[in-house]
C-alpha cells in the first residue's frame, strides 16, 4: 500500500522532523509512505487570503493521482480512534491501495480540493499547528499498522 502525505507547510523543526522520520521509519515495507510539502503560498497584508488558498489548492490537488483515494485532514471531518483508524487503513488497502492524506495551509481548503476528497478525517476538533499534525497522523498511521498486527504498542 502506498500513503502519501501531502502538506502545505513551511520549515519544520527539527524536533517534528525527527519525530516524523522516526514513526515513519517504524513502518513496515508493505506500507510505502511518501511525505511532500507543498510550499505556502505568499501573503502579504490586503491581499485576500482566498488567492493563497486557491493557490495552495492548485498544488495540492497537481500531486495527487487520478485513482488515489483522498482523505482531507480537517477539523470538521469524522473522528476515530486508533482501532478505528487500524479498520480504515485496512479499508483503504483493500478498496485502494494508494491513499493520498492532505494536510491544508492557514486558511485550510480550496473548495476544490474539498470536492477531490471522497473522506474528511478530524484528529481533533482542537486547531493544532499543521507541522505537528504531520507527527500526529504518522504516529497514527504507524499505532493502526501495530494495532493490525497486534503489537503490544497500543494500550486500551
Amino acid at each position: 500500500m502506498r500513503i502519501k502525505l501531502l502538506a502545505v507547510s513551511s520549515r519544520l523543526e527539527d524536533w517534528l522532523r525527527e519525530g516524523i522520520e522516526s514513526y515513519a521509519a517504524r513502518l513496515p515495507r508493505e506500507f510505502r509512505l511518501e511525505i511532500e510539502d507543498i510550499p505556502l503560498a505568499s501573503r502579504s497584508p490586503g491581499t485576500d487570503p482566498a488567492v493563497a488558498l486557491e493557490k495552495e489548492g492548485a498544488r495540492l490537488l497537481a500531486r495527487l493521482r487520478p485513482r488515489e483515494h483522498v482523505v482531507a485532514l480537517d477539523e470538521r471531518g469524522e473522528q476515530w480512534t486508533s482501532r478505528e483508524l487500524a479498520v480504515q487503513l485496512a479499508r483503504w488497502r483493500e478498496d485502494h491501495g494508494q491513499v493520498a492524506l492532505l494536510i491544508g495551509g492557514p486558511e485550510g481548503f480550496d473548495p476544490a480540493v474539498r470536492r477531490r476528497a471522497s473522506q474528511a478525517w478530524s484528529l481533533s476538533r482542537l486547531t493544532l499547528p499543521h507541522a505537528l499534525v504531520k507527527l500526529l497522523v504518522v504516529e497514527q498511521l504507524y499505532r493502526a499498522v501495530t494495532i493490525q498486527k497486534g503489537h503490544p504498542y497500543h494500550k486500551d
